[in-house]
């Protein structure tokens, strides 16, 4: 079995965003327990027997091979044409309240299966294992009720997610524990989830055929677009009109690429000639062309978009294929850049990702190969892994959290108000709402200019008149004892609605003191840059982007009635 596609991407992820000698010493250190505990519990509420797998590549040796009950890897036989029957490596799973432990062996990559009623059919050619895919005509594994988790165990720590980039059929939070204690946690499901994904695909126009249904009712699986493109279940050329329209976007103008979050500086410059998107480094020499792909190569980050393991093409890539995902190429000039308020918004764009996400209680999901950009994904990762879990969500309602309202979607009844007010949800309303906080994520290198990870604040549907006058706000951040913290924020505004930025205010960043209590960054910091103008408004959206543009640690925003913009216009 091939090591996990989306581990692989994270792992590559973290070696563009690392120096070589630092990656060369986490490499180098051995931690975590040469068999660690990975507890599966089922909270499911279905009622049929449990089977678990543990199947992966021997990292040392690159053998194929499965792993016991009590931890031991074992190559696989030698297979055959045709296939052969693998041997029955299944280890019973948990009853619906109960749980199972496995147990990973260091220096493993692969997958945990888990399914319901019957047993995988597994089969093994000379290559190795067949795997599962229930999308392929003639899979015998079509009617079972499955899925999978993917891992990497090796020196470096634990890397853990739940993939949804093939299909979702069982929805699972994943965690991991560290030395320390701290427990990193993803993919729990908000209350209904699984129920509010299949209702959603089904009532999105064109997307219903990619749910797959037993003979006996049992909703099996959703499958992602890429797969259900394959199977016949769903148009093949989908996204090609919003693919041509984002490509030719860049014949009149440049797409500016910054694949690295902790290098800035390194940015690379398109431009469309034709079907062929060509990149240039900043001395001006060319160092990557894309044609222009299919709705399949966009589908697979494949094709067209391959992402070979180098420090230039590869990132390009991948960050190409992210914002066609999300529908941002060609509306966002700077990539990767905005948040999940800025994701999934036009017509043509992979909805099953967006309603995935959407039904997330933290949002973040796998929905493509590539949902890692700008950390969308579902992964835990720890360097000094003690125990991990696998949980089995419920598949109806009362377990798990209320959905949140979505954080795009504010829009402006009423009479209009400049003054508007950061709300938890992603608001930005003419009324104060109640006194909370949110949490800038670390920057973790220096973003000074390029929002990363961003809360991310929207107002639509605004129609003003301009006064001629210039934004203000009054953000209320707190560092605690904190050094070297600095937050940023960008105001953009969107005339007509129609999706295009013409005006882009990035401030000056506000570095905070080591002293705990509010503190107020205001406009009087100074711009960063601006780019277009200003003009009345009708329909129009304005967005506001927060985030820490320098510092290691994670810093407090105040919202509800303690942060404030005031935008130039009158009703």
């Amino acid at each position: 079995m091939p090591t996990p596609r989306t581990l692989l991407r994270a792992l590559l992820a973290l070696a563009l965003a690392t120096t070589g000698a630092v990656a060369a010493a986490s490499l180098a250190r051995a931690t975590g327990p040469a068999l660690l505990p990975l507890t599966v519990t089922n909270a499911t509420g279905r009622t049929e027997p449990t089977w678990l797998y543990v199947l992966g590549t021997d990292l040392a040796t690159g053998r194929l091979g499965y792993v016991t009950a009590g931890g031991a890897f074992t190559p696989w036989p030698a297979g055959g044409l045709p296939p052969t029957p693998a041997p029955d490596v299944a280890v019973p799973g948990p009853a619906n309240g109960a749980s199972t432990v496995l147990r990973l062996p260091r220096n493993l990559s692969g997958r945990v299966y888990f399914s319901f009623g019957a047993k995988l059919k597994l089969f093994l050619t000379p290559d190795g294992l067949v795997q599962p895919a229930p999308w392929a005509a003639g899979d015998p594994n079509r009617d079972l009720l499955f899925d999978w988790s993917e891992f990497t165990y090796n020196d470096a720590g634990l890397w853990l997610n739940s993939s949804q980039v093939d299909m979702f059929a069982v929805p699972h939070a994943v965690s991991v524990t560290g030395a320390t204690g701290t427990t990193r946690r993803t993919g729990q499901p908000v209350d209904d989830g699984r129920n509010r994904v299949i209702a959603a695909i089904r009532a999105q126009s064109g997307w219903s055929g990619a749910v797959q249904t037993r003979s006996d009712g049992t909703v099996l699986r959703v499958l992602a677009p890429g797969k259900a493109a394959d199977a016949g279940l769903f148009s093949r050329t989908y996204l090609d009109p919003y693919i041509a329209s984002a490509w030719q976007a860049y014949a009149t103008r440049t797409l500016t690429v910054a694949p690295f979050t902790d290098q800035p500086g390194v940015r690379y410059y398109g431009r469309t000639s034709g079907d062929v998107l060509a990149f240039t480094d900043g001395s001006g020499r060319q160092v990557a062309t894309f044609r222009r792909p299919s709705s399949a190569d966009v589908w697979g980050c494949d094709g067209a978009l391959a992402a070979p393991n180098d420090l230039v093409v590869g990132p390009i890539a991948r960050t190409l294929c992210a914002a066609l995902h999300r529908s941002t190429l060609g509306t966002l000039d700077l990539q990767p850049s905005g948040g999940p308020a800025d994701f999934y918004r036009g017509t043509l764009t992979n909805h099953y990702s967006r309603i995935v996400h959407a039904n997330m209680a933290d949002g973040k999901a796998y929905g493509f190969a590539f949902d890692d950009v700008l950390a969308q994904e579902s992964l835990v990762h720890d360097g000094d892994p003690r125990s991990a879990g696998i949980t089995l969500s419920p598949f109806g309602p009362g377990g798990g959290p209320s959905p949140t309202p979505s954080p795009s979607t504010t829009a402006t009844p009423g009479p209009f108000s400049a003054t508007r007010y950061l709300r938890t949800g992603g608001g930005l309303d003419p009324a104060t709402g109640a006194p909370g906080t949110v949490s800038l994520a670390a920057a973790g290198g220096n973003h000074d200019g390029t929002p990363t990870n961003p809360h991310v604040f929207t107002a639509r549907g605004v129609t003003a008149r301009w006064t001629g006058g210039a934004t203000a706000f009054d953000l209320s951040v707190d560092a605690g004892t904190a050094v070297g913290d600095g937050v940023q924020v960008r105001v953009s505004y969107d005339r007509t609605g129609d999706g295009g930025w013409d005006r882009v205010e990035t401030y000056a960043y506000f570095a905070t003191d080591p002293v705990p209590g509010w503190e107020h960054y205001r406009q009087t910091q100074g711009l960063r840059s601006a780019t277009g103008t200003l003009g009345d408004l009708t329909g129009g959206t304005v967005r506001v982007e927060v985030w820490n543009a320098i510092g290691g640690t994670p810093t407090t925003l105040g919202v509800g009635d303690s942060s404030r913009i005031t935008l130039p216009y009158t009703g």
